[in-house]
């Protein structure tokens, strides 16, 4: 356990990013009725995650986290929830027929409600009002009543949390993981991508060697994990009433989870030295990620990772790097030699995504699909030439077919960014543009796993 930590010692600190309630007692009232609510994840489940991401550190699996920018009341669906979840099976397949590698699959889901605003007002028609920071604290209509936060959205967005990782769950242990079921993953909308296609090709293979087990006697009734998959949720730990309110002691160890999701992160602009964000998550079990930026100095991060990992817990630490396609190359290797050298066990994960938002001519918000892969292809490059292990990809997508990032191989212009443009916040990867990224992921980790043999041999 964290030394001098308890759920409410972020309290004390500097907190950046929170929302102001008029009252208090409202504020009081809601987290009363979540701290009295069943957790919605288990201690035991985000220890088996870190073990799985300990394997990720190691050079033994990878790392694939996707979904949502941030989820919305307005859009909740089975649909939604299950075409998500079906493409990054569909990834993860690709990912792992190519590398021969487990992946970890951790999606952005059942929780990811609040966002950073880079400015506490915004100005529309000269109307300046709040920002809109996520459903689970305001409204994203521009009007001075949706803006006002309000501590009963927390309630609605633990329901909800709930609702979808039931789902989730039936998902990935229901049978519709199961390998057998590899070709029925892929969306009608994606048939004329070439990417389908070549992920049809890849189906077929797998479908011939699992004739093969079968014939061998090795078939779902025999090896589980054939038809079913471990899933995983997580969210940036931005609202931190919510958090501290879902924080639990675990019966077993003692020790204290945060039973919102398995896994959560600290993002850019809460990660400074004595942020209460910080603070939070330092004492709780759960594995957890930091996203790493241009700001970030190298002795910064090692006092960071001293803080939040001082034992030094393989798969605790999970380092997500956000530079930009033109920067990755020149500003990761300093954070990399450093981390090496004193010995951290982390996860190396790449998001492409942040750091590649640009703003159509047509107005919209968008990231070019270009970018996002030169920003993978960095990634890479560096860790390749660092020696060590490029274990994984934090992307914001959706199973649907939206068009809010340009290019890919069914091309997305910035003229067509309006045709299906549904994101609460940031632009997301349609499906289409999900799968294309798995396959150039897959061509990375073949080659980097191509250069360990010949260097073991």
């Amino acid at each position: 356990m964290a030394a001098n930590w308890a759920p409410d010692s972020w309290t004390k600190a500097e907190a950046r990013q929170l929302p102001d309630y008029p009252d208090a007692a409202a504020l009081t009232r809601a987290t009363d009725t979540l701290a009295a609510f069943p957790p919605l994840v288990f201690a035991g489940e985000a220890r088996n995650l870190t073990a799985e991401l300990a394997d990720v550190a190691a050079g033994k699996a990878f790392l694939l986290q996707g979904g949502d920018c941030a989820e919305s009341f307005a859009e909740h669906s089975a649909n939604n929830i299950r075409d998500t979840f079906r493409v990054i099976l569909q990834m993860a397949v690709v990912l792992t027929y190519a590398s021969k590698l487990p992946v970890v699959k951790l999606g952005r889901m059942a929780g990811q409600f609040a966002k950073p605003r880079s400015a506490p007002n915004e100005t529309i028609d000269g109307v300046e009002l709040p920002s809109y920071r996520g459903d689970n604290v305001n409204d994203i209509a521009f009007t001075p009543e949706s803006r006002i936060p309000d501590p009963q959205r927390m309630i609605r967005a633990y329901s909800q949390s709930a609702a979808t990782l039931n789902l989730l769950r039936a998902f990935a242990q229901g049978g519709y993981a199961n390998l057998h079921q590899v070709h029925r993953w892929t969306h009608d909308f994606m048939g004329r991508s070439p990417w389908s296609k070549k992920y049809a090709e890849t189906a077929d293979r797998i479908g011939e060697a699992l004739e093969f087990m079968a014939a061998c006697g090795i078939d779902p009734e025999t090896v589980p994990q054939l038809a079913q998959t471990h899933f995983y949720t997580s969210h940036e730990a931005l609202l931190l009433p919510f958090e501290e309110a879902l924080t639990r002691q675990d019966s077993l160890t003692g020790d204290w989870y945060d039973t919102s999701a398995h896994f959560l992160w600290i993002g850019d602009r809460t990660r400074f030295e004595g942020s209460a964000h910080v603070e939070f998550l330092r004492g709780i079990g759960n594995p957890i990620g930091v996203k790493c930026g241009p700001s970030l100095d190298p002795d910064a991060l090692l006092r960071m990772l001293d803080t939040l990992n001082p034992g030094r817990v393989p798969g605790r630490m999970t380092l997500i790097t956000r530079y930009g396609y033109d920067k990755i190359e020149a500003s990761l290797p300093k954070l990399v030699r450093a981390v090496t050298r004193e010995g951290h066990p982390v996860v190396w994960s790449c998001d492409p995504m942040h750091g590649n938002t640009v703003k159509a001519v047509t107005g919209y918000k968008t990231r070019p699909f270009d970018r996002i892969l030169a920003e993978v292809r960095g990634f890479f490059a560096v860790h390749r030439a660092e020696g060590t292990h490029a274990g994984g990809i934090h992307a914001e997508m959706t199973g649907q077919n939206v068009t809010e990032c340009t290019g890919g191989a069914i091309d997305v212009t910035e003229q067509s960014l309006a045709d299906r443009y549904h994101t609460h916040c940031d632009p997301r990867l349609n499906a289409g543009q999900s799968l294309e990224l798995a396959f150039l992921l897959a061509e990375m980790l073949n080659e980097e796993m191509a250069e360990r043999r010949k260097a073991a041999a």
